[in-house]
């Protein structure tokens, strides 16, 4: 007992110590993330389950609700990355919390009014998409600026393992909220979180930072293919680009055909359900523990050239799902596998991506990065939806594993990974509060 307890106060110090390299800024915009994380996953399916339950909207009605949203919340997002490049960070994400509180909070609202629209869901859906991406792109640039250097990889590590987690527990209590107060108290407490997301933001006090204007950068439209062009020219950031969005998008296109196979043609009760992508989600939160610590054995390349190519071998499991149990236990330790994989790549493939990217262009490319993301989830959720309609859903997952095995072709070689960063690349570490970021040559 008392080497336990050793043990644990041990672990506590370790704790405490981590936490303090980090600093307590750190700590509140963690909190931050973590809120806002677990009301969008108590959240998760609730726009579909209202447009099918309260507004009786087709199968095509849901999937445009899905595909549309995203796809024109990317176009919009596309021209804030030099708006947002421009302009101190705090103040863009406590300003994007409070548009997404405001858009979301009007479901509720608008329900108990009896207006609710399907026209309204689809402008929350975009309002709300477009504000996440700009926070998205103001967080990243405010995390290379608020933590040192050399414990990017932690904190992107922390910020995985809240997600997975987050994913894990959501959905399930969700589920029961729903069960008991009915379609739409998810969405409202969903808009809370960003509230309190936003209040957490503001409490943040590690100075902040923004790119000074050059008058020599060119049109608008030269500054808005700035972020592509710093993409495309770095041979890292191409690679981890391209196989990103590609293993993120084969796999999200494949969600809803899951769901439809499950629920549909096997008849999986919804706690059956919930099961299979709850558990395997605590693999995430392992992984992402684990990455560091990996990484400083093996190095950042051995490390994500093998959970590359795992997470790209997995995902072909699903190919063989059937239904009962057996087939539960198919998709829970597929999943699991998948998901522990990449729970560990994360955080590499993040760190290494703000580690490449100029201080003062941090934003920019985050958002040029996020907006193609979800175009190319939109686009490949479409088309594997008409491949399933062609064929059968198990197919259309089929046919993603197999272009999944392709996919870690595209990872950053050893040497490329050994090659110095980019000019500007290196960031002077945080600042004392109130402090500027130096304008970058």
């Amino acid at each position: 007992m008392r080497g336990a307890g050793q043990r644990c106060v041990g672990q506590g110090e370790v704790g405490k110590r981590v936490r303090e390299r980090l600093g307590r800024d750190f700590g509140r915009l963690w909190a931050a993330y973590a809120v806002s994380t677990y009301g969008t996953w108590i959240a998760f399916g609730a726009f579909p389950l209202i447009a099918v339950r309260v507004l009786d909207a087709s199968a095509f009605a849901v999937l445009l609700l899905e595909a549309a949203g995203l796809a024109v919340a990317a176009v919009v997002a596309f021209t804030l990355g030099p708006w947002v490049e421009h302009r101190a960070k705090r103040p863009v994400m406590i300003g994007m919390d409070l548009v997404r509180f405001a858009a979301t909070a009007s479901v509720p609202a608008a329900y108990l009014l009896g207006v609710l629209s399907y026209a309204q869901l689809l402008v929350v859906s975009v309002v709300s998409g477009t504000a996440g991406i700009a926070f998205t792109a103001a967080s990243g640039a405010y995390l290379k600026h608020l933590v040192p250097r050399d414990r990017l990889l932690v904190a992107n590590g922390r910020f995985e393992g809240t997600s997975w987690v987050a994913t894990a527990a959501g959905p399930p209590l969700g589920g029961a909220l729903i069960g008991l107060l009915g379609p739409v108290v998810t969405v409202m407490a969903d808009a809370v979180s960003y509230l309190l997301s936003a209040l957490g933001v503001l409490r943040v006090r590690g100075g902040d930072v923004a790119a000074p204007r050059d008058p020599a950068a060119g049109p608008r439209g030269a500054r808005l293919l700035g972020g592509w062009r710093f993409i495309v020219a770095d041979p890292v950031l191409r690679r981890l680009f391209l196989n990103s969005i590609l293993v993120g998008g084969l796999i999200m296109a494949t969600s809803p055909l899951l769901a439809v196979l499950l629920l549909g043609r096997y008849h999986f009760p919804a706690w059956q359900y919930g099961l299979a992508f709850g558990v395997p989600a605590l693999g995430g939160f392992v992984g992402a523990r684990l990455s560091g610590r990996l990484v400083t054995r093996y190095g950042r390349h051995r490390v994500m050239a093998v959970t590359g190519w795992l997470r790209s071998v997995f995902p072909l499991g699903l190919a063989f799902v059937g239904p009962g149990v057996g087939g539960l236990l198919t998709v829970i330790v597929v999943e699991g596998l998948l998901i522990t994989c990449m729970g560990i790549f994360n955080p590499v493939y993040a760190t290494e991506r703000l580690r490449r990217t100029p201080v003062h262009r941090t934003a920019r490319i985050l958002s040029t990065w996020s907006a193609a993301t979800k175009l190319l989830h939109a686009a490949l959720m479409v088309i594997w939806g008409v491949l399933a309609t062609l064929t059968s859903p198990l197919a259309a997952i089929t046919v993603s594993g197999v272009l999944l095995l392709g996919t870690p072709l595209l990872l950053p070689t050893r040497a490329q990974l050994s090659a110095p960063e980019p000019t500007g690349a290196v960031a002077p570490g945080p600042l004392a509060p109130g402090a500027d970021v130096p304008a970058a040559p």
